[in-house]
């Protein structure tokens, strides 16, 4: 199966799904997102692949990221991207694309930060509230994750996800400087 018949059955499967937790009539989806009540029923039968911008509008009629409405398969707590897993969104013949990292629909506060570790250097981070998810894409050199003491090599271009609940670290073992930006989730108070 090629790349995007497996987005095209994640789609449909996860549309249905979204659809039905939130007790969603087709006609009730169409209203929201402005998509008509065919295009959703083609998408559910995963007989047509709609644009991006299609799939925003339904991802924010169901209140879900694109990132949740595409994902092709969810994971353990800790997952590494790798570049050639990433989804290419789309692309022109210029050079121009966009890409899917990595992403997770969390409730509360949502932080993004930007971090450089000099070769040798880390920093540790206690566990923080129950909930908390952090997502993290390397832009330059090679990130060691640990967490929980278990390590993961994330590669330039590379990203991962998991959940912060615990302790964990960001070091860089490598020769060069790492550089990464991080957006974290944080689940509301009370």
């Amino acid at each position: 199966m090629s790349d995007l018949e497996q987005l095209t059955q994640a789609l449909a499967r996860n549309l249905k799904r979204w659809r039905a937790e939130r007790a969603y009539t087709l006609d009730a989806l169409a209203a929201r997102s402005g998509v008509s009540r065919g295009m959703i029923i083609q998408i559910e039968q995963a007989r047509t692949n709609p644009s991006v911008g299609t799939a925003v509008k339904l991802a924010d009629a169901l209140g879900v990221s694109i990132t949740t409405l595409l994902d092709m398969d969810r994971g353990p707590e800790v997952r590494v991207m790798l570049p050639e897993q990433q989804v290419r969104m789309w692309s022109t013949e210029a050079g121009s694309a966009s890409h899917m990292l990595v992403g997770d629909d969390r409730d509360g506060p949502l932080e993004m930060w930007s971090y450089r570790l000099a070769p040798g250097e880390g920093t540790e981070s206690d566990p923080h509230p129950a909930g908390t998810f952090e997502m993290l894409h390397v832009t330059a050199g090679e990130l060691t994750l640990v967490v929980e003491g278990e390590r993961y090599a994330v590669p330039a271009g590379g990203a991962v996800a998991f959940e912060a609940a615990v302790p964990h670290g960001y070091h860089n073992e490598g020769a060069e400087p790492m550089e990464m930006t991080m957006a974290v989730s944080v689940p509301k108070a009370g």
